[in-house]
């Protein structure tokens, strides 16, 4: 056996800068995050060199357009020779070094080596000039999209620091203008400690001038609230009325959990605005707070989490899990503590985002006893909080789907019976959990079979004198498996009521499968049905107390006694949005047609029907 050859992987240096400088980040944009984050990343060195040493980060653009240059200067720890090769000529090589750097636990914000190349999006050269504090020489280091560099020394001897020079590339001149860089520079270094000084040639500005005692301490937001939404309407750009502070046990993450001014869909995309140790590393983090969550848009500054290379997302590990715990405790907190001493602000909150506060109720017993007499739900009464619905009945039915609902909700009306549209995503499974939190009331969930237990039964001589009529009803929907009941029950303007089994609803499924099926699944759902023929019977109840029913019941109306019966069946199976099958379209349509001739007949006599 001959011994394996081995082999080392080739890499092309230019295309991977290319990858990694134009399709890494989802907008050329970052290429300011990344400078400020090594500026800032120096300045953090330097000060482990020098307690309380002063950095401070400077901006400054000449010419304009086209002719356009950037210059980002830091007077943090700065790079020697031996620096630049280690770090900036080896891409996954970091300044910020050791195991630590990829995990989480380091005190600098970059972590991957990779940062400098996003400038590559915006120039076509990378001139870095730059002096380490711990002595030697000035050096230019010049980097191209090709993967080569260059190293000089310089006779200047400048202070230690570093200054990177970045020419406007064709195409990137919108990155180079003023206001956008100005932007550019809030947007990303609003919360840093150090001051961020933008010049563009004509002034002078220190961008991040104001930074609020609270981001220190979330809890002195609630005495500063005025501050606290306009400096989320600055950073956001969305007006809010409401907050909650936030803040992990440890400290190491906290924020401002924004109330959103309008209700949201359970499917909307839910965002928020991440620091990292004080950077803006993603505006579009969606997976640092529970599902529950998301009636709120969140400012979050965490020195604890990973992000990922691009730095636009955290990797969902055990530590992302237990930080989003964490914040999630902290929102519910502050709606426990607004149900004790601010119950008018909680109630507002749940008017706006009852939705959200039903899918964090559905999780948390305590929570559900705490706000329940506030959680708003569709009845046959109209809309009804619990609240309101427990001061009169200790005893709720709800339905578990819309279409349950639907086909009851006119007969329970009727008969002022309460009834809870369970078919809403969390109110049946609420309903069903709401004697846990409340002894006092009993739920119950109800069948349209069972609001027939209260129809009124016929007569002895009204059941004789019927009993040829609902012979001949009965046989008309044999083909359907429908029996027919005839009773007297509210409203009378409800003709007929259709109720089904559980066997006859799964038939009705099978029955549906099997007609979009091919030959030999349909053969096989055949099989599966005919064991459910005998038991899966609906039922049709026809009301009695209706003139329509009532007139097709008197003698001398056999002629149309099985087209009036056939167009009640189809009718209810569409008040109970029931979906119809091949022979019940038809019969809707022969129906139709039926009635069109003899009243067209009707009319040539002169009758009427």
């Amino acid at each position: 056996m001959s011994n394996p050859n081995n082999y080392r992987f080739q890499v092309n240096l230019s295309g991977m800068i290319n990858i990694l400088s134009n399709h890494l980040y989802s907008n050329p944009r970052v290429f300011l995050r990344e400078v400020m984050q090594n500026a800032v990343d120096a300045i953090t060195a330097r000060n482990q060199l020098e307690t309380d040493y002063q950095g401070k980060v400077h901006i400054e653009l000449a010419g304009s357009g086209a002719g356009s240059t950037l210059i980002i200067e830091d007077n943090g720890v700065g790079l020697t020779e031996e620096d630049i090769h280690e770090f900036l000529a080896q891409i996954g090589q970091s300044s910020k070094r050791g195991e630590a750097a990829f995990t989480g636990e380091t005190t600098f914000i970059g972590r991957f080596g990779i940062g400098l190349l996003s400038c590559f999006m915006v120039s076509d050269e990378i001139v870095m000039v730059t002096r380490s504090a711990k002595g030697g020489p000035t050096l230019e280091w010049r980097g191209q999209p090709d993967g080569t560099y260059s190293i000089r020394t310089l006779d200047t001897d400048l202070s230690a620091g570093t200054k990177v020079y970045l020419r406007c590339k064709a195409g990137s001149e919108m990155y180079y203008e003023p206001q956008e860089l100005e932007r550019g520079l809030y947007y990303y270094g609003a919360l840093l400690p150090y001051p961020i000084t933008f010049n563009n040639g004509t002034s002078s500005k220190v961008v991040n001038d104001y930074r609020p005692v609270w981001i220190q301490d979330p809890d002195l937001a609630r005495s500063n609230r005025e501050e606290v939404l306009q400096y989320g309407e600055r950073l956001m750009g969305e007006q809010f009325r409401d907050f909650i502070p936030l803040r992990t046990a440890s400290g190491r993450t906290a924020g401002i959990a924004y109330v959103l001014p309008h209700a949201v869909n359970l499917n909307a995309k839910r965002s928020h605005q991440v620091y990292l140790k004080y950077m803006l590393v993603s505006d579009k983090a969606e997976n640092i707070l529970p599902d529950w969550a998301f009636f709120v848009k969140c400012l979050i500054w965490t020195d604890e989490l990973q992000p990922t290379a691009s730095r636009e997302h955290f990797y969902e590990n055990e530590r992302l899990e237990e930080v989003r715990d964490e914040l999630g405790e902290a929102i519910r907190s502050e709606l426990m503590r607004m149900a004790d001493y601010d119950p008018d602000r909680l109630q507002h909150i749940i008017q706006l985002h009852a939705l959200s506060m039903k899918a964090l109720a559905t999780e948390d017993a305590e929570f559900y006893r705490i706000v329940h007499r506030w959680l708003p739900f569709e009845t046959t009464y109209g809309r009804r909080t619990l609240g309101e619905m427990l001061k009169e009945h200790d005893h709720i039915h709800f339905t578990l789907t819309l279409d349950e609902y639907r086909q009851i909700t006119h007969v329970a009306s009727a008969q002022s019976l309460l009834v809870v549209n369970g078919g809403y995503i969390y109110d049946a499974e609420l309903m069903a959990l709401l004697p846990d939190v409340n002894e006092q009331v009993v739920t119950e969930r109800l069948l349209p079979e069972d609001v027939s237990m209260s129809f009124t039964d016929l007569t002895p001589q009204e059941r004789k004198d019927y009993y040829e009529k609902t012979r001949l009803a009965d046989m008309a929907l044999q083909r359907f498996r429908c029996q027919i009941q005839l009773k007297r029950f509210k409203p009378a303007e409800l003709p007929a009521l259709f109720t089904l089994s559980k066997e006859s609803s799964d038939l009705r499924s099978l029955e549906a499968a099997k007609e979009v099926s091919t030959d030999t699944l349909s053969s096989i759902l055949g099989s599966l049905g005919s064991s459910m023929q005998q038991s899966a019977y609906s039922t049709l109840y026809l009301n009695l107390d209706n003139p329509v029913v009532r007139r097709i019941f008197q003698p001398g109306s056999e002629e149309m006694m099985q087209v009036a019966v056939e167009m009640l069946y189809v009718n209810a199976l569409m008040m109970g949005h029931y979906p119809m099958n091949k022979q019940e379209m038809a019969v809707l349509n022969q129906g139709i047609l039926r009635f069109i001739e003899w009243g067209l007949s009707a009319g040539g006599r002169g009758d009427s029907l």
